[in-house]
């Protein structure tokens, strides 16, 4: 459960009693909740937490004057155990804002709280389109993807190069049935077809029986929609069985910087994916990278970097209003355009979606690795434009409460 872990971050400064007043207890107080040791903790896990705190860090350069802790929380892929925690965090503890979540499941157990306390979530890597589509709230904003955003264009693309026919092994719970779901929708709209699923419980270990059915399919595409631990024993297993070599293409869905180092470069090899951030994208994103490492030693996946955003982002705001009253904070944030290494000029939509860029990458071959952890070739730009379901397609209810 808790990991109990209270971090005061950066320069403890005194705050004078007339901004005191319009914080609660005289600070932010922000809690990380994620997966801190399981199947997924590689790609979000305790790197989130160094995120945060370099955020914190960069903010307190500018505001030394408001204290920030930070409370951690292990919710181990449980909805009732992270349910649990992030109430206690709001009726308890003082928490203004929780971050990261990181489990799909999770994360619409822990939305449904938040919307009654009037609390603030941001979301990273939570796959559901749920989140911001039918269970959409006020106080619930995804600042990295979500299902659609990682599969539209590349499904898209791939058929178009004659891939047809799709076959999913995913993972049993709310994101990978959500992935299987959105994905044979845009095949449909696309004039393909899905050839059928299978669907395993979070953290199997023996895929044999999976991978077997998707090589009956005969599908041309065997698409993973797992992640973490899931998607690096699943292909370790797919070139152990030799389909490696075989007529079917696979696909990563989801997949992160930490599940190539974790597969190794020789199986991850040409698989694509699609991602909102990567470490060796420019100068500035590089700059960041070498930060982290310092401390984490492993570079950056993008939810840990849009953790870094999403605090940096909120505590600008609360900064900015004066006070951490939820309201008064998500104003601010709405009206600021997050401007970072992560993302330029994005704002919140409408569905409470920051939209941004995002790339589709392949792992490159074993040979072109020049630089630790530079596994990535960059294929194409996928402009903000293209990457998010149309607002007119959305299911939801805020864009009603809107007009829009």
């Amino acid at each position: 459960m808790s990991l109990a872990l209270v971090l005061a971050l950066g320069p403890v400064a005194l705050i004078a009693r007339s901004a005191a007043a319009e914080f609660s207890g005289g600070q932010i107080r922000i809690g990380i909740v994620n997966d801190q040791a399981g199947p997924l903790s590689d790609l979000a896990g305790p790197g989130s937490v160094v995120a945060a705190k370099l955020a914190v860090e960069d903010f307190q350069k500018t505001s030394p004057g408001l204290k920030v802790d930070i409370v951690i929380a292990d919710h181990q892929n449980k909805p009732d155990i992270g349910a649990q925690v992030v109430r206690k965090w709001f009726d308890v503890d003082g928490v203004d804002m929780v971050a990261d979540v990181g489990n799909s499941a999770v994360a619409l157990a822990i939305q449904s709280i938040a919307r009654d306390k009037n609390r603030i979530v941001i979301y990273s890597a939570v796959g559901t389109t749920d989140i911001g589509g039918k269970q959409c709230s006020r106080t619930g904003l995804m600042w990295l993807h979500d299902n659609y955003n990682l599969v539209a264009g590349s499904v898209r693309r791939l058929v178009s190069q004659g891939y047809d026919s799709w076959f999913f092994i995913a993972a049993d719970y709310a994101f990978g049935r959500n992935m299987v779901e959105v994905s044979q929708r845009v095949l449909a709209a696309a004039g393909a077809k899905s050839l059928g699923a299978v669907f395993h419980p979070l953290g199997n270990a023996d895929y044999s029986s999976f991978l077997l059915q998707a090589q009956a399919s005969k599908a041309k595409v065997v698409a993973f929609a797992n992640a973490g631990e899931q998607l690096v024993t699943s292909m370790k297993q797919w070139n152990e069985f030799g389909m490696t070599t075989g007529p079917q293409k696979p696909v990563a869905e989801l997949m992160f910087l930490t599940d190539v180092h974790a597969m190794g470069v020789e199986t991850a090899k040409g698989l694509t994916t699609v991602t909102a951030w990567y470490w060796n994208l420019n100068e500035e994103t590089r700059a960041f990278a070498e930060r982290f490492f310092k401390l984490h030693k492993a570079m950056p996946t993008a939810p840990q970097a849009a953790v870094y955003s999403a605090v940096l982002q909120y505590l600008k705001a609360a900064a900015a209003a004066g006070t951490d009253e939820t309201n008064a904070v998500l104003e601010k944030m709405r009206a600021m355009p997050v401007d970072d290494f992560y993302a330029r000029g994005a704002r919140l939509r409408a569905d409470n979606k920051l939209v941004h860029d995002f790339y589709l990458v392949e792992v490159k071959q074993t040979a072109d690795v020049k630089t630790p952890w530079d596994y990535y070739k960059v294929v194409e730009k996928i402009p903000a434009d293209d990457a998010y379901l149309p607002l007119s397609q959305s299911e939801c209810p805020l864009l009603k409460v809107s007009g829009n």
